[in-house]
């Protein structure tokens, strides 16, 4: 898997697994993991590279704050990825009121694609899935996008 993301890009405030002391290791390997691509997404949503840091940082508090249930549920990496989305999303929602906001599942999967540039196994590592899932809803994604005017 390539990893995209240049650790010089990532602002000063950005989120380290040092962030959350007494946290056990699996978080913080979890937060090395997912740290930058979480980044490069909010960055889709926040101009300023400052607050799309901060961003992630809240979302990977409230995910500390439930982490051992989320160990134990069914897929760590989807419910992660859905505390991740609800946080940006309520951000938005305080920042740019009448603002783009994230939309449906398939939009974020066209994002991290085609905006983010991740690979098909990179989004499926990243929102917690298989890759050929993510194969079929970016076809699908694709078909259902309005057709651009010449």
């Amino acid at each position: 898997m390539t990893d995209r993301h240049v650790q010089a890009e990532v602002p000063a405030a950005a989120t380290r697994a040092g962030d959350f002391p007494g946290m056990p290791v699996e978080f913080g390997a979890f937060c090395e993991l997912h740290r930058p691509r979480y980044l490069s997404y909010a960055r889709v949503w926040f101009a300023d590279p400052d607050q799309a840091a901060a961003v992630v940082r809240r979302a990977l508090g409230s995910l500390a704050s439930v982490w051992s249930e989320v160990l134990v549920g069914p897929n760590p990496t989807a419910a992660a990825w859905e505390i991740l989305r609800t946080t940006i999303t309520e951000q938005r929602a305080h920042s740019v009121p009448s603002g783009l906001r994230p939309g449906p599942a398939d939009e974020d999967l066209a994002i991290l694609h085609y905006v983010v540039g991740l690979a098909t196994p990179e989004i499926a590592d990243v929102i917690g899935t298989d890759a050929a899932s993510i194969t079929g809803r970016l076809r699908h994604a694709r078909r259902s996008a309005p057709a651009e005017e010449v």
